[in-house]
């Protein structure tokens, strides 16, 4: 028993160690954060998993002109904010997909749209409210983040399998690992939610420096929370975000406090 206990606390002081000992500060957000792996770790990853995702979702879309505009707004929101001196390889993709409501990032800048999302907005202001947002996901590496993480809680859950292990209950262990990988969920869900709502503040302010008007991504908001069926379920959006009364008034927040003097004149909606 002694000698499981001492292995499991190297375990847990190697990945602790492990997930401290990697900082990197961001420029964008202006924040330290813990991450695991390099930016061009993260283009690769990005690129390998981009053609999977894509076929799970139906392919890309054949649409030409809507795949186009998704590329152009993405785009023009690269080249005029400082998402443009980073080393990612953004591109942007119109998915086939009618049914699922969503967008969605991968590290590295390959960025996401379902047509059933797409139908949904009314201007281009909200495209580029929801590419700003997820943009703002890849600047602000919550992939890399949530890679970190996800490596810190896997050691700690095989630390406390290993001093948990009974060889005359054996099934106790299970019971162990189970709680380990719930407090693992948790703890993503809540570091998801506050990317969430870090991804919008970064939106709002790429939105605006692109010539489009920030309070497009409200209309955004309100489209999603209008689009729940006859049953209250919500669209896929909102499966691992914060529900849309509170996106909308965190957003609205962030454009008063970036623009203390008010929006400048001429952005589009």
């Amino acid at each position: 028993m002694q000698g499981r206990l001492v292995v499991a606390a190297i375990a847990a002081v190697v990945s602790l160690v492990s997930y401290f000992g990697h900082r990197e500060f961001n420029p964008i957000t202006a924040e330290t954060q813990h991450i695991a792996i390099s930016a061009d770790q993260e283009v690769a990853l990005g690129l390998k998993a981009a053609p999977e995702v894509a076929a799970q979702h139906g392919g890309l879309s054949r649409d030409r002109e809507a795949a186009s505009l998704v590329k152009s707004v993405g785009q023009r929101i690269i080249s005029r904010t400082r998402a443009r001196e980073t080393p990612y390889r953004f591109d942007f993709h119109l998915l086939d997909d009618d049914r699922t409501i969503n967008a969605f990032a991968l590290p590295g800048g390959q960025v996401f749209i379902t047509e059933a999302l797409m139908r949904k907005l009314r201007s281009r202001g909200e495209l580029a409210g929801v590419i700003g947002h997820e943009i703002g996901h890849v600047v602000a590496r919550h992939g890399a983040e949530h890679l970190a993480k996800a490596q810190l809680m896997q050691g700690l859950g095989g630390a406390a399998v290993i001093a948990s292990y009974d060889r005359d209950n054996p099934n106790s262990t299970y019971r162990n690992g189970a709680v380990a990988a719930a407090i693992g969920q948790l703890v993503n869900m809540k570091f998801g939610r506050a990317d969430e709502l870090e991804s919008d503040r970064v939106g709002v302010r790429f939105m605006a420096e692109a010539g489009y008007d920030p309070r497009s991504m409200v209309g955004v908001m309100q489209v999603l929370k209008a689009a729940a069926d006859g049953r209250g379920r919500q669209p896929e959006f909102f499966s691992t975000h914060p529900n849309p009364e509170n996106r909308i008034s965190e957003i609205e927040r962030a454009i008063r406090d970036t623009f203390p003097q008010g929006l400048p004149a001429g952005l589009e909606r």
